[in-house]
């Protein structure tokens, strides 16, 4: 009989997460169409190149929208309940608020872990060609560097930019190379330096050589402790746009979150993965307050879902916004990225808990 009332339950919510997520995306995509037609018209692209975008979005649009929806099924499966007096019978049969809850919470468990497996595999992909669509396709802004094994690469004007990822460009370029080529396809120029910094509108290299071809083809080699250089390109040119950087699979941040402690960017990377993780599972803590919320509601004010849906949002939003307070404190260095990432779900869970115990004297 428990099991039956599981799989009862499970389904009740599947059917609840499919009807809200779907309706939901379609108002996203809709607005996204009219928003974006026009850009893709004046670009040459059509309306087929447009559709294909949207579609490609989905994905971006699940992981944004999955903790909300994820409340909200909740919230209608109990209410729908509630309404017809399910609810009040299963309490009468002796189980309790928590039993009753447990495979709504599973199932948002389960639904969390597949918005966790599309981050990995299935977002990086389409997030990639959808950019690519709309700023390279669309608004013609192409990239010039790319990013290897922890490398900025960048092919300027006269030649090819190297450096290793620095935590704060504003500090200079470590490791950094300038490799130019001449019209045979010689090695024209080499320099290399400790670290490049950007002053005044030149570059200052420190602790480097240069190596020149020379007329009769041979290599000049020039060691210097300080050299002073104008080449075309400025920092600003070499990094990545933000939209590329979030195109990386969660593994890749866990490789970079588990560097050596001096590796470049490792705090970043600790805190863009906690941060894509924990906003994938808010889900949980937002159920867990919005179900007593929702139980607290039909007892004062009747079992109609007209409140408890709105009610729901604002503090869904409540907490979202929270959530985000803590991801600036700690992008700013105030928090861990851990304590930033968790903190909501343990406060909001926690809180969520209490109220469900309440729920049971």
């Amino acid at each position: 009989m428990i099991m039956l009332l599981d799989r009862y339950l499970f389904w009740q919510f599947t059917r609840n997460l499919a009807l809200v997520l779907g309706g939901l995306v379609a108002i996203y995509l809709l607005i996204d169409f009219f928003e974006r037609v026009d850009s893709f018209l004046d670009a040459g692209l059509g309306i087929g190149t447009a559709i294909t975008y949207l579609l490609l979005k989905i994905p971006l649009i699940f992981e944004q929208l999955i903790p909300v929806c994820l409340l909200l099924a909740g919230i209608i499966t109990l209410g729908v309940l509630n309404r017809h007096n399910e609810l009040m019978a299963l309490k009468s049969g002796g189980l309790s608020v928590r039993r009753i809850i447990r495979p709504l919470l599973l199932a948002a468990l389960f639904f969390s872990g597949l918005a966790l497996a599309a981050g990995q595999w299935l977002l990086p992909p389409t997030l990639a060609e959808t950019n690519r669509l709309w700023y390279e396709e669309v608004r013609q802004q192409t990239p010039e560097g790319i990013e290897r094994n922890g490398r900025i690469y960048y092919r300027g004007a006269k030649g090819i930019y190297s450096f290793a990822q620095p935590d704060d460009p504003a500090s200079g370029l470590p490791d950094f190379s300038f490799t130019a080529w001449n019209e045979e396809y010689q090695l024209a120029r080499l320099l290399t330096a400790a670290i490049a910094h950007w002053e005044a509108g030149r570059w200052t290299l420190l602790d480097g050589q240069l190596k020149v071809l020379t007329a009769d083809d041979q290599y000049r080699t020039t060691i210097f402790n300080e050299m002073t250089i104008e080449l075309p390109e400025r920092p600003e040119d070499f990094f990545l746009p933000p939209y590329a950087l979030a195109e990386r699979p969660l593994s890749e941040l866990l490789a970079r979150a588990l560097a050596p402690e001096d590796s470049p960017r490792r705090y970043e990377a600790r805190l863009e993965l906690q941060q894509k993780i924990s906003y994938i599972f808010l889900g949980l803590p937002l159920l867990l307050v919005g179900i007593p919320l929702l139980l607290a509601m039909h007892r004062g004010r009747g079992r109609d879902l007209a409140l408890a849906v709105p009610a729901s949002c604002i503090m869904a939003f409540a907490v979202w916004g929270l959530w985000s307070i803590c991801q600036a404190l700690a992008s700013a260095g105030h928090l861990s990225p851990a304590l930033a990432a968790w903190l909501v779900h343990l406060l909001a869970g926690s809180l969520g808990f209490y109220f469900i115990l309440r729920q049971d004297t």
